[in-house]
């Protein structure tokens, strides 16, 4: 078993530690060879993206790698959730945005 996939393996293994009711994880190799974790809905409505995140050699070989990849999970669910956002108030192009807020 090649090194990425003996990786893959122990990123899966503990992935399935993860149960959510409206996401499921994963991880995957690039075509480039790189690791990344994968989390997307379970149920997908059109124009949502899959989110992927990079796990670097470094962080798989950390000796406390199940919380790093805790960590990275985590971050990763704010970082996707805030990416689905069609409008902020920040957000020129708003329609339903104040007068004041549009250009």
């Amino acid at each position: 078993m090649s090194e990425n996939a003996q990786a893959l393996a122990r990123i899966e293994l503990e992935l399935k530690k993860y149960v959510h009711p409206l996401l499921k994880f994963g991880a995957r190799e690039t075509e480039g060879g790189r690791l990344e974790l994968v989390i997307d809905l379970k149920e997908k409505p059109a124009n949502i993206h899959t989110y992927y995140l990079e796990i670097h050699p470094r962080d798989l070989e950390h000796p406390q790698f199940v919380w790093t990849l805790q960590r990275m999970i985590f971050e990763g669910l704010h970082d996707y959730f805030v990416e689905m956002f069609v409008y902020t108030p920040q957000s020129i192009d708003n329609p339903d945005a104040p007068y004041e807020m549009r250009p």
